[in-house]
């Protein structure tokens, strides 16, 4: 059967409040029509504007088949590029970052301005016009701090995000913060698998030790329902507020993105094994303000988020294959804060680390029993997964119209 009749018909048959059916998890053919309807069409989180300090500077990320280089320009703009030379399509960028005045492709030298105009092609024809073979632009946009590119012709409007996500992210200046370190780690599951798992805290207390020291299990902390009406939820909210920080718990109607303020357990300021703050200095300078918890971000497909007093941890998900998922970890810090003066890796990134790591045995043990011929969708919890049952909404709402898009409409049989 057509794989996109197959994805349409198991949308449309599916139970609520429970998993998806298996070729959601492990078909390539599914995971291609996920790649086209929403990955290449959707806005994408790939990383931040302090990773670029310079023009000149820039970062390459792979999107499927997609490879794609952000870069400062001179007057101080972040744009992207399809990372693909105008000549014979070899990337013109090949390494993960770096520096440099021009963008020049190693094949053949072709060299590009970091507006992306062909600036220099050796030895072609007379007639060969240099202002036809730009770089190919890629939809960029920026937000608190946060850079987002979208592959599609025709981007969705990016100013919904922005207006609601803003004000949570502007006071902490992630823009002028630096990554004191980076992480990349491969999980053998789908991307949804990863999405699932992060969802929830229903695996915490058996799984992650070092993360259940300070992050509350709380449905209303991980899940979208019943904040308002928790006490210790709706304190800490009116205490942030009173800062100067927006902190109360806000979804688009579609639910794609959402941001609130959490506190962490007792008296818990970071995320540490004590409790204790990881970094001297205050990541920003705006923000003074005692035991602020964690700013919680999420933005499907790709990102979630904690942003606390003294340091920020920026997740990014982007799928290898049907079977396999990049999350890439970035700690951010003070612009000014010094290693070995001011924090130690080890602590920065020890609980996240750790936790990570667990993740992806979770994940990778979920990924191998989804291949078993036995099985089948079981039901999700609702009081402690209400966050994978508000996802899994979201993923077949999202995708449900665009495998419909060109579709004829069925003929009724006349008797």
């Amino acid at each position: 059967m057509d794989a996109r009749n197959e994805m349409l018909r198991l949308i449309r048959s599916r139970k609520q409040g429970y998993s998806l059916e298996q070729p959601f998890y492990i078909d390539p053919d599914f995971h291609r029509l996920d790649m086209e309807l929403i990955w290449y069409r959707d806005w994408l989180f790939v990383g931040h504007d302090c990773e670029l300090p310079k023009p000149g500077s820039f970062f390459t990320v792979q999107v499927g088949d997609y490879p794609v280089v952000i870069v400062r320009d001179r007057e101080g703009g972040i744009r992207a590029f399809h990372n693909s030379c105008r000549h014979r399509g070899s990337r013109v960028c090949n390494t993960h970052k770096g520096m440099s005045a021009r963008l020049v492709c190693p094949y053949h030298q072709w060299t590009y301005d970091l507006d992306g105009k062909l600036l220099f092609a050796r030895q072609m024809a007379d007639d060969f016009d240099p202002s036809q073979f730009s770089l190919k632009p890629v939809a960029c946009e920026r937000a608190g701090g946060y850079i987002f590119i979208c592959l599609a012709q025709e981007p969705a409007d990016f100013a919904p995000f922005r207006a609601m996500m803003e004000p949570y992210f502007l006071p902490h200046r992630l823009a002028d913060a630096k990554v004191a370190y980076e992480s990349t780690i491969i999980e053998k599951g789908n991307w949804k698998l990863v999405w699932e798992n992060n969802r929830e805290c229903y695996h915490c207390a058996g799984n992650h030790p070092e993360l259940c020291k300070t992050f509350p299990e709380a449905p209303t902390v991980t899940g979208v329902n019943g904040a308002e009406s928790d006490p210790e939820m709706v304190a800490h909210w009116a205490k942030c507020e009173a800062a100067g920080l927006p902190s109360r718990f806000r979804i688009d109607e579609a639910g794609q993105f959402r941001a609130t303020r959490a506190p962490l357990l007792r008296d818990a300021v970071s995320y540490t094994m004590t409790g204790k703050r990881a970094v001297k200095k205050n990541l920003s300078d705006n923000v003074s303000a005692d035991r602020i918890g964690s700013l919680l971000l999420y933005h499907y497909p790709t990102t979630w988020n904690h942003v606390l007093g003294d340091h920020a941890v920026t997740f990014r998900v982007l799928p290898v294959s049907a079977t396999e998922t990049a999350v890439t970890t970035k700690w951010l810090v003070h612009k000014d804060a010094v290693e070995g003066v001011d924090y130690t890796l080890d602590e920065l990134t020890h609980v996240w680390t750790e936790t990570n790591d667990q993740d992806r045995r979770i994940v990778e043990e979920n990924a191998f029993g989804i291949t078993s011929p036995a099985y089948e969708p079981g039901p999700y919890s609702e009081l402690h997964e209400g966050g994978v049952i508000q996802f899994v909404d979201w993923y077949a709402s999202f995708i449900e119209p665009r495998l419909s898009e060109g579709q004829k409409p069925t003929l009724k049989s006349v008797a």
